[in-house]
C-alpha cells in the first residue's frame, strides 16, 4: 500500500511540473506568406531553381506550399506559404544561414523582378468553417480591409457570413494580417470540389441562402454594413503547384 500511495504522490508531482508548459503551449496558427514575381522570360528556369530551394531547405515546420496566382492584379506571381508555426518558434528559429540565403541569392532572385511582398497571417478558427491543415489545391482569396476603426464590426460581419458558409457547406479559411501592412481579413475559400463549385447553380445562390439563415431583408443590411464598415475589397484566383513546394 505505501508503494502505491508513494507512486500516486510521484505522478502528482509530474503531473504539476508539467501544468507551467501546457499554460505557454502556443497553437500553431501563424502563416508567413512571400509573393514574387519572375522575368516573363525566365519562368522556366525560375521554377527549376524554385523548387530545388524549396526541397532543400523547406521542410517540416517551414514547409512550403507554392501558388500560382491565375487572376486578379497579381497575375503571373507566385504566392509562397509557410508554416503552420507560433511566435515563440519563430524566435527560436534563429538566422538562416549563410548557405540558405547564398542559394536563394544565387539561384532564385537572379531571374525575379524587383516587385514582391510579404507578411504574416494568423488564422482565426472562430470565423471558419474549414481547418487550418485542411488544405486544397485551388482557392479563392478575397482581401478585406476595413475602414479605420472599423476592424471589430468586420470581424462581426464574417461572424454573419461564416452561419451563411456552413448552411450551404462552403470551406473557408479565415485569416488577419499580423504588422504586414494595412489592417486586412483574408478569407480563402477552399474549393475541395474544384472549380465547378463556383458553376451557378451549384450551390443556393448567396443572397437566397444568407436570408435563409437572417431573415427576408438581411441581404440588404448585409451590403449597407459593407458600404460602412469596409473601405475595399478585391479576389483572385490560385493554383496549387506541387512540383514547386517541398517534399
Amino acid at each position: 500500500m505505501k508503494h502505491n500511495i508513494n507512486l500516486k504522490q510521484t505522478l502528482l508531482y509530474i503531473l504539476l511540473a508539467l501544468l507551467p508548459a501546457l499554460g505557454t503551449a502556443q497553437t500553431k496558427n501563424l502563416l508567413s506568406y512571400h509573393r514574387i514575381f519572375p522575368k516573363v522570360d525566365k519562368v522556366a528556369e525560375f521554377e527549376k531553381a524554385l523548387a530545388a530551394h524549396a526541397q532543400k531547405y523547406h521542410t517540416g515546420d517551414v514547409a512550403w506550399r507554392v501558388f500560382a496566382i491565375e487572376s486578379g492584379p497579381d497575375v503571373g506571381g507566385y504566392h509562397i506559404t509557410e508554416g503552420p508555426t507560433t511566435w515563440d518558434a519563430m524566435d527560436g528559429r534563429g538566422d538562416i544561414s549563410p548557405e540558405h540565403q547564398a542559394d536563394w541569392n544565387k539561384n532564385v532572385a537572379a531571374f525575379l523582378t524587383d516587385r514582391q511582398s510579404a507578411g504574416y497571417s494568423v488564422y482565426i478558427d472562430s470565423l471558419s468553417t474549414t481547418a487550418l491543415g485542411d488544405f486544397t489545391d485551388k482557392i479563392n482569396i478575397t482581401h478585406v480591409y476595413p475602414k479605420m476603426g472599423k476592424g471589430d464590426d468586420v470581424v462581426k460581419i464574417i461572424g454573419k457570413l461564416k452561419k451563411t458558409w456552413e448552411s450551404v457547406g462552403l470551406t473557408v479559411a479565415v485569416y488577419a494580417a499580423s504588422s504586414s501592412g494595412k489592417p486586412q481579413y483574408t478569407l480563402v475559400t477552399r474549393y475541395k470540389q474544384g472549380l465547378k463549385e463556383r458553376t451557378p447553380g451549384f450551390r443556393k445562390p448567396f443572397k437566397e441562402a444568407y436570408e435563409a439563415v437572417y431573415g427576408a431583408g438581411a441581404y440588404a443590411q448585409y451590403q449597407r454594413d459593407l458600404s460602412e464598415y469596409v473601405d475595399d475589397s478585391w479576389s483572385e484566383l490560385l493554383f496549387l503547384q506541387k512540383n514547386l513546394g517541398s517534399k
